[in-house]
């Protein structure tokens, strides 16, 4: 089993990377392969609502990692996406990335297990944590909880692993995540994925 967990953090080894770390090193102690891709440095441009992704199969879009992280996730059982708050929110090139991502790959994404985490030196955490999950909730991916919700705090990646029960939150979360993934594997094998429905839109206008 294999998680792919996407920094979107301009530094490469910052604090949402230490985040991310302590996740991934849980995950492992539970069997689950992972890999950590770095995107908050790329030059990632948001959709353009062209539609061409139902057509292809894909983005139209191939000079940045969006296509290459869909493949992955065809073998992927989760996703775990970091992100630093900036102005209570996600880093822009990573919610560019997601947008793109999930309107062109979600039915990749359908019943693989989601977590988002997001550090802060000190606040929007909850705030750029809700935006994040939205993604997770609108494509049937079950979310990953922890014990309290998934942000650590710090100014530096040393500052993060000073702050103890965010680095507690992040273990949890790894634990929590490498249970669910296995315990929809196994139901998987019994019984199949849930019966899915063809998909009903209502537009409000009359």
């Amino acid at each position: 089993m294999k998680t792919i967990l996407l920094n979107g953090s301009p530094h490469a080894d910052g604090c949402t990377f230490t985040a991310l770390s302590i996740v991934a090193e849980e995950l492992n102690k539970n069997g689950i392969e992972t890999e950590i891709i770095h995107v908050g440095h790329k030059d990632i441009r948001g959709c353009i609502a062209c539609g061409k992704c139902a057509e292809l199969g894909r983005c139209v879009f191939k000079d940045d990692p969006v296509n290459e992280i869909a493949r992955k996730m065809e073998q992927a059982d989760g996703l775990v996406v970091g992100s630093p708050v900036y102005y209570a929110g996600p880093n822009g090139t990573l919610t560019n990335l997601l947008d793109r991502l999930f309107f062109s790959a979600s039915q990749k994404m359908r019943m693989k297990v989601g977590a988002a985490v997001v550090s802060a030196r000190r606040g929007g955490t909850t705030a750029a944590l809700d935006r994040l999950n939205k993604y997770f909730t609108i494509s049937e991916m079950p979310v990953a909880s922890s014990r309290y919700w998934n942000m650590v705090h710090g100014h530096t990646a040393e500052d993060v692993l000073k702050d103890e029960e965010g680095v507690q939150i992040m273990r949890v979360l790894g634990r929590n995540m490498a249970f669910l993934m296995k315990a929809i594997a196994a139901e998987k094998e019994r019984n199949g994925l849930p019966e899915q429905e063809e998909g009903v839109f209502t537009n409000f206008i009359r």
